[in-house]
C-alpha cells in the first residue's frame, strides 16, 4: 500500500525556489561573467567621462565669466577693435579668444554674442553675421537681440529679403512692445527695398493693428499710404 507524500511546507518551497534561482545566476555568471565584467568597467567609464565633462563645462563657464566680466568695460566704452582682440599688457583676454576657449560654455556664448556685435559695429558685417548664425541665447531678449543682429548684417551687406525675414522673427521673440514695433518696421522696410510690397504691406498693418500708440505703430500709417501709391 502506498504511503501518502510528505506534505510540502511553504517555507521549504521559498527555499528551494531561491535555491534553484541562486544556481541560474550561478551558472548564468559564469557563464557570461567575462561580458559582465566589461560591461562594467564601460559603464563605469561613462559615468567618470560624464563627471569629467560637466565639471570641465562648469569650470569653462567660470573662467569665461571671469575672462568677460574684465574685458567687457572695453565693449561698453565703445572701443571694440580692443574688445576683440583684448589687451594683453593687461592680462585682459579678448572676446575672440574667450569664444575660442570656451565657446560651448553658456558665458562662452554670451561673450561670441558681444563680438558679434563688436564686428557689427567695426563695420566688419560678414564676420559679424557668422559669429550671429553661430551662437544661441536662451534669454528671450538676447535671442531677439540675435536674430535682429543677422538681419541688421543682411541688410548691410544689402540682402534686404533676408534681413526682412530674420527682422520679422526677432519681433516674434521679442517680448518689449516697443522693440517689437520697431523690427515689425524694419522687417517692413526691408521687404519693400527687396521689392516684396505685399508681404511689406501685411507687416505694417499688423504693426498699426496691434502697436498703435508706439513711434513705429504711429510711422505704420504713413508708410502704408507711401507704398499704396
Amino acid at each position: 500500500m502506498l504511503r501518502p507524500k510528505k506534505k510540502i511546507s511553504k517555507r521549504e518551497l521559498k527555499q528551494d525556489t531561491l535555491i534553484t534561482s541562486y544556481m541560474k545566476l550561478t551558472t548564468f555568471y559564469n557563464t557570461y561573467k567575462r561580458q559582465i565584467s566589461i560591461g562594467i568597467t564601460a559603464f563605469a567609464v561613462v559615468i567618470i567621462a560624464l563627471v569629467v565633462y560637466f565639471k570641465n563645462q562648469a569650470d569653462n563657464n567660470e573662467r569665461a565669466a571671469t575672462a568677460l566680466s574684465a574685458i567687457h568695460p572695453l565693449y561698453d566704452n565703445g572701443q571694440y577693435q580692443q574688445a576683440v582682440d583684448g589687451v594683453p599688457e593687461r592680462n585682459l583676454v579678448g572676446l575672440k579668444t574667450i569664444v575660442d576657449e570656451y565657446g560651448n560654455s553658456t558665458n562662452g556664448e554670451l561673450a561670441q554674442f558681444y563680438l558679434a556685435d563688436a564686428y557689427y559695429q567695426l563695420g566688419k558685417y560678414t564676420e559679424a553675421l557668422q559669429e550671429f548664425e553661430s551662437c544661441s541665447m536662451s534669454d528671450a531678449v538676447l535671442e531677439a537681440s540675435r536674430l535682429a543682429g543677422i538681419a541688421a548684417c543682411h541688410e548691410a551687406l544689402g540682402h534686404h529679403d533676408a534681413a526682412g525675414t530674420f527682422f520679422e522673427r526677432a519681433a516674434a521673440k521679442e517680448p518689449t512692445e516697443g522693440t517689437i514695433a520697431e523690427y515689425l518696421y524694419n522687417a517692413a522696410r526691408n521687404l519693400a527695398q527687396a521689392g516684396d510690397k505685399e508681404r511689406a504691406l501685411d507687416i505694417l498693418k499688423r504693426l498699426k493693428k496691434n502697436y498703435p500708440t508706439t513711434t513705429y505703430g504711429r510711422e505704420a500709417e504713413r508708410y502704408i499710404s507711401q507704398l499704396s501709391l
